[in-house]
């Protein structure tokens, strides 16, 4: 996997490893957020993906320095290497919706420390700075966070923004090419129409993560939106008609 810096002010960073070397596997990403020599690590990915994860997260934060972990909802392509993580750092606190607590421990470490997330969100303190858990419930499962870190004004959406690119891809949609951002969103069209269920909480989400101040919208699978690229997708994304299955087949 690649890494690439995605915000830095000071001691404060915010990393993106991605572009993974397993192909046979859905391409995930994977964040990093550093503050005060202690970090967090957002959807930490696949157990058949693990040592490409620990390997890129080696370059750019010690592991033993990961306190806590953000699981955004119970997929394997997310949450299956819990235990893999456990063995190596076992003062790892696992934030994870409270919902999917009883299902995302069968991946395994079962003595691993777990922190319920409630439905209406909450929020974590790494190295003195505040991180907060925004609800994206049916974006696409039932229970479903993203994050938000109001001072580097980065957004992790989850699979919200997502996109099946090829090998090789970009960190970032080019914000400089009028193109690009086209050019990109073509291949998050299908994604979104076929795994996103409920419009009604489509647009619940587009209104209230509107109102943030991001600048980075950094989703799980694909590239970052960076500036104005992120309201060009709240626009599309709100204006998309999702649920397709339900039309298609019934």
């Amino acid at each position: 996997m690649k890494s690439a810096p995605v915000f830095e002010q000071g001691d404060h960073r915010w990393w993106t490893l991605y572009d993974q070397n397993e192909h046979r596997v859905i391409d995930s990403n994977v964040y990093i957020m550093e503050s005060g020599g202690n970090a967090i690590i957002l959807d930490p990915g696949g157990f058949e993906i693990f040592p490409y994860v620990f390997t890129a997260v080696t370059e750019v934060v010690p592991p033993s320095s990961i306190r806590a972990a953000f699981v955004s909802h119970q997929d394997p392509d997310i949450a299956s290497s819990l235990p893999l993580w456990n063995a190596c750092n076992d003062k790892i606190r696992w934030h994870v919706p409270k919902l999917w607590e009883g299902f995302i421990r069968h991946y395994g470490a079962l003595d691993a420390e777990f922190s319920g997330i409630p439905d209406e969100g909450g929020e974590v303190i790494i190295g003195g700075k505040k991180l907060l858990f925004i609800p994206a419930h049916y974006l696409h499962a039932s229970a479903n966070f993203h994050v938000y870190d109001p001072e580097a004004k980065v957004y992790f959406s989850g699979d919200v923004g997502a996109a099946l690119l090829s090998p090789g891809h970009s960190a970032f949609v080019d914000r400089r090419d009028p193109k690009a951002f086209d050019e990109h969103i073509a291949h998050a069209k299908y994604f979104h129409q076929r795994w996103m269920p409920s419009n009604e909480a489509k647009r619940d989400w587009c209104q209230r993560v509107s109102q943030l101040d991001i600048e980075y919208l950094c989703p799980q699978h694909g590239a970052i939106y960076e500036g104005e690229n992120v309201q060009r997708f709240l626009n599309w994304f709100d204006g998309l008609t999702v649920g397709s299955a339900i039309t298609r087949y019934l």
